[in-house]
């Protein structure tokens, strides 16, 4: 009887949770319009013909468009096995005038600071001569993507959730100017809270702390006006695109970023938020394998211009940049120490440049020896399918680690689906058998690594703000490749007859699922 109480109990905290009115209310909102439309197409034969006609002119239009091939397919299967609806909805989620505003906001403030990022021309010139495959993404990332590239940085690895915690706050604690945080998720519990106890100790100190974290991604976690109680403690907080239960493709462009900035000179990155699943004080699927870099030097300034362009997409400001510069406020008795090189950059959902994606198809086209994938989400598109099948073929030892238990079984599904046709290209793949894999690492020939925010999927290749650290011959190199393969000692190798004896409904889902992958 208890049992079935507590059954009960849960059921009805759900029903009437903040999760299920958003969904409610968004259902709702499908219904009307879906209705709404038939209802017209109904009583107005002449509307249906015209959607229908619509529909023809839309996938032709579509064909022409530069999107990538996968978004593609996902719209026209859909327009032409049902013109009238699909037709209705692409015109609806596509012509949304606070969308295009958004997006006019945001590059106008990249553009701002981007004379900002100009790396010396020294620099540049030691590096065409030295290390002409790094002198070609770092010359496109300036030009497209409008990061640069630094030398004078020190870079450190953290293999968990728990390493990075503890660097964090004694980072914090030596702050004395300003903090800015980003993140995608701060839930309350152990991690947030210790950190949380820092940042008032230092606000209170004079100290100029700020914190933005996404309006969806703690949205089902932290009460409501959740800011507000953060501002009270003399917090500066802001909530990037405050979710809101109304249909908008607005609400898909969401800040996964994970960044911290202390005094300009220090910064964090990587893929682990504030909440204590990431630090494994929660259990939610097995052990949570997460990875994080430590910035100390030039290479920061990156990190800081990307936090404030974000930061002050609400604001008129004439921000003195300089002021937060590193040259500006490290120690002027220690000169940055020399580490390789290193490049901070952003991926933005508004502009034409899929930069996440390009980092990542330009290290595995110039692997030699290895390239080593830690992603919780495998959804490759064809550039990436190519890319890596190409170089397994070559003689490129290319290894994945994915989940063993997954936060989200149809992502798990459909990356399943891809497992056969990268195990014949020669690809190996694990799955980390411990619990989840969130890590996202790159790590190539001893020499080139990312550590970041940016999974092997559609949304974060080209639907959120992401960010990452590009590093090419640091000491660290080492340690991320160590990493990877003391993990591979915990994970189950996958091979054909894993694929062939997966569940058969799995099968027909994921291929089904595979299709409308760009739109989920």
């Amino acid at each position: 009887m208890k049992r079935l109480f507590s059954k009960i109990n849960k059921l009805l905290k759900f029903i009437f949770s903040r999760k299920a009115v958003i969904a409610l209310l968004i259902v709702i909102q499908l219904f009307i319009l879906i209705s709404s439309f038939f209802w017209l197409a109904e009583v107005y034969r002449v509307v249906y013909w015209i959607f229908t006609i619509l529909g023809v002119i839309l996938v032709l239009y579509i064909l022409n468009t530069d999107e990538n091939p996968a978004y593609k397919i996902a719209w026209i299967i859909p327009l032409l096995l049902v013109p009238v609806l699909t037709a209705m909805l692409y015109l609806f989620f596509k012509a949304q005038i606070s969308s295009q505003l958004f997006r006019k906001v945001h590059q106008g403030k990249i553009d701002k600071t981007k004379h900002l990022l100009k790396a010396p021309e020294s620099l540049l010139n030691e590096i065409h001569e030295k290390e002409p495959e790094l002198y070609k993404i770092s010359n496109y990332m300036y030009d497209f993507g409008h990061y640069s590239i630094y030398n004078n940085t020190k870079v450190s690895y953290f293999g968990s959730g728990e390493e990075k915690f503890e660097a964090l706050k004694k980072e914090l604690k030596k702050a004395e100017k300003f903090i800015f945080l980003e993140y995608f998720i701060i839930g309350e519990g152990k991690m947030w809270g210790e950190i949380l106890s820092i940042l008032k100790e230092k606000a209170e100190n004079g100290v100029d702390v700020r914190v933005l974290y996404d309006g969806f991604g703690s949205q089902m976690i932290l009460p409501d006006h959740y800011d507000r109680i953060v501002r009270s403690y003399g917090i500066k907080c802001k909530i990037f695109n405050r979710f809101r239960p109304f249909l908008s493709t607005a609400q898909n462009n969401r800040d996964h970023r994970k960044i911290v900035v202390i005094d300009g000179v220090t910064a964090f990155n990587g893929g682990i938020n504030l909440a204590d699943e990431y630090i494994n004080e929660k259990n939610r699927f097995g052990h949570w394998k997460d990875t994080a870099v430590m910035l100390k030097g030039e290479a920061v300034w990156s990190f800081t211009l990307m936090f404030l362009q974000m930061w002050e997409l609400d604001e008129k400001t004439d921000t003195d940049y300089n002021a937060f510069s590193p040259v500006n406020n490290k120690n002027p008795d220690r000169a940055f120490e020399s580490d390789g090189y290193v490049m901070p950059y952003g991926d933005s959902p508004i502009d034409r440049e899929n930069v996440g994606e390009l980092v990542y198809l330009d290290i595995i086209n110039n692997a030699k020896e290895y390239v080593y994938i830690t992603t919780p989400y495998l959804i490759m598109n064809n550039e990436l399918m190519t890319a890596v099948g190409y170089a397994a073929k070559s003689g490129v030892d290319v290894r994945i680690i994915t989940p063993g238990i997954p936060d989200k079984w149809y992502v798990y599904t459909i990356g399943q689906s891809y497992y056969s046709d990268l195990l014949k290209m020669g690809v190996k793949i694990y799955e980390y058998t411990p619990g989840f894999m969130h890590a996202k690492n790159f790590v190539s020939d001893d020499k080139t690594a990312v550590v970041g925010t940016i999974n092997l999927d559609y949304r974060s290749l080209y639907l959120h703000f992401e960010c990452a650290t590009y590093m090419y011959k640091t000491q660290c190199v080492k340690d991320i490749k160590e990493d990877f393969l003391q993990t591979l000692t915990k994970c189950k190798k996958i091979d054909m007859n894993f694929c062939k004896n997966r569940p058969f409904f799995n099968k027909v889902m994921g291929g089904i699922l595979k299709l409308f992958a760009p739109l989920l």
